[in-house]
């Protein structure tokens, strides 16, 4: 018997988001046999939800008999937003794919571990290629507002239109128009033309919009790996004897979608990829490393999470005369100043779910006198303006009515995450933020955003979490699996290896160790096809990929 006929698969690969359907891609490519377990369910446009508020189809709460594929974990230093399903969060995300600034690769733990600038050039060429990345042509009038604010502040010259992956129609032409695969010579799928419904971040139901599942993990699957969705990983450890997995792995699974997760599977793989996302990685790892499955994992789990310093502000227009809803979901930017990035955002016309978490603009250090100022604004609102101020809290109408501004900053700052007991809930241990909190209030955003407001007759909002507790939104959580040239500085090492184990990698954004200021799939992807490009081909794989402590590769 061939010797890898012994298991199962080559590789499992946990998770298929940005970095799992990279890795079962070139990973197939090679000779792999490859499986690919993902937790969240399998889309397509016939299922997906056609506003925010049908709840059971767009989040994922399983237990509660929500089964979407976008969720929010709230922890005491942030809120984070993430997608699960097949394909990951490119399902929910809002396709924009932008390269960070030269200067983070000399910040956070991985500077120096290689010469990122002169070697991550060509894999962003690669990631941007698979992905169809194209410069957005496609501009609605939250983009011309967005132009004309910036225009008048005096940072016009530094607007941009955002690089896309979404299919869209030459210049000129309609969307709308069915065409054969135009990325991967006929291998990859029929595509349909983007229409500017701004419903990338509800899953697009008109194929257009590059999700996971029409490109890397498409091709994966073409080529042989299996996708086995609505399951979850629940343990993972080496076959008996070997502790640093040189003799492969064991990997239990249980149905992500039954409320009695009693009946597991076994699997037996040559070797690992973890791409369950940041967050997602880290809490499986915690309980891997705690039940002593993996006990070899890294002091510095949970380490250096990251947000890309943001903060979700935004302006309601009520009764715009046009709908701010059109275009794609992030179709263009600025720069207000040298270290923050201000984009305007969209949810399609109709999902207004998101609404209830917007306020009124509220400035001030946070604390007592900031929830003091925002009691005050909504009372003098209310007072002077209450038709406008009724109608700017008014749910229905939000998409159409709005654009959210996300600010992101390129500045050093992070978090911790453990795996503790609550005082609340003592009967088992959650994953738990700590540290020093990341600002919420951005003084130059809120300006920016009080500018809008003036100059377009609208109503600037804050988010309510940001005001009354202090805690930050974010949808790029980073980090917790840091690089590093030990494991006394990191889990893994510059070639996404974790230290400790044998043929074990992590693939996902928990392994970005610096705030890129900018959003990350691009570059997850990118850091993904470098780590991939270092594995042999089956026929000459030998089994012992392991990190180098205190090697700089």
């Amino acid at each position: 018997m061939n010797d890898s006929q012994q298991f199962d698969f080559d590789f499992i690969v946990v998770g298929s988001g940005f970095g799992g359907s990279v890795s079962a891609h070139r990973l197939t490519e090679k000779g792999y046999r490859v499986a690919v377990i993902e937790m969240g369910r399998r889309w397509n446009p016939d299922n997906l939800p056609k506003t925010s508020w049908s709840l059971h189809r767009w989040f994922w709460r399983p237990k509660l008999a929500l089964r979407g594929f976008f969720n929010m974990r709230f922890f005491r230093h942030v809120t984070i937003l993430h997608g699960c399903a097949v394909g990951g969060g490119s399902l929910t995300y809002a396709t924009t794919m932008l390269r960070p600034p030269d200067k983070v690769w000399n910040m956070g733990s991985w500077a120096g571990l290689a010469d990122w600038q002169r070697e991550m050039p060509q894999y962003y060429d690669i990631a941007s290629r698979m992905l169809g990345v194209i410069e957005n042509r496609i501009l609605g009038l939250s983009d011309h507002l967005l132009k004309e604010v910036a225009d008048a502040v005096g940072v016009g010259h530094t607007y941009y239109r955002t690089h896309a992956a979404v299919l869209q129609s030459p210049e000129g032409e309609p969307g709308g128009q069915l065409v054969r695969d135009p990325f991967f010579g006929g291998e990859g799928p029929e595509r349909t033309t983007c229409i500017a419904c701004g419903g990338c971040m509800m899953g697009c139901r008109h194929g257009a919009k590059n999700t996971l599942d029409l490109n890397y993990l498409y091709l994966a699957e073409k080529h042989g790996a299996q996708v086995f969705a609505e399951t979850q990983v629940v343990d993972v450890k080496p076959l008996a004897g070997t502790p640093d997995g040189s003799a492969g792995y064991e990997v239990q699974t249980v149905p992500s979608t039954s409320p009695f997760a009693l009946r597991r599977h076994r699997f037996t793989c040559r070797a690992v990829v973890f791409s369950a996302s940041s967050l997602g990685t880290m809490e499986l790892l915690f309980q891997l490393k705690e039940r002593r499955s993996l006990p070899a994992i890294s002091s510095q789990l949970g380490k250096f999470v990251r947000t890309n310093s943001e903060s979700l502000i935004g302006v309601r227009i009520p009764k715009s005369e046009e709908d701010l809803s059109k275009g794609i979901a992030i179709g263009s930017g600025i720069y207000i100043d040298e270290h923050t990035h201000i984009e305007a955002v969209r949810y399609p016309s109709g999902s207004d779910a998101m609404s209830v978490l917007a306020t009124l603009l509220t400035g001030g250090r946070p604390g007592p006198t900031r929830i003091l100022g925002w009691i005050r604004n909504l009372c003098f609102s209310t007072i002077r303006h209450p038709i406008s101020t009724f109608r700017a809290f008014r749910p229905f109408g939000w998409a159409r009515e709005s654009v959210i501004l996300l600010c992101m900053q390129a500045l050093e700052g992070h978090i911790d995450m453990c795996w503790k007991r609550l005082w609340f809930w003592p009967f088992r241990k959650f994953l738990s933020s700590r540290g020093k909190k990341v600002p919420t209030y951005i003084p130059a955003a809120n300006e920016f955003a009080q500018k809008f407001a003036a100059l377009t007759g609208g109503v600037a909002m804050s988010m309510v979490p940001e005001i009354l507790f202090n805690v930050p939104s974010t949808a790029h959580c980073l980090g917790g699996c840091a690089m590093g040239t030990s494991a006394s500085t990191g889990v893994v090492d510059s070639r996404n290896r974790v230290f400790g184990y044998k043929n074990m990698y992590i693939c996902d954004g928990s392994v970005v160790s610096a705030n890129l200021g900018v959003n990350p799939s691009l570059t997850i992807t990118a850091l993904s096809e470098r780590a991939m490009s270092f594995i042999p081909s089956a026929a000459k794989n030998r089994w012992d990929d392991s990190a180098s402590p205190d090697t700089l590769l």
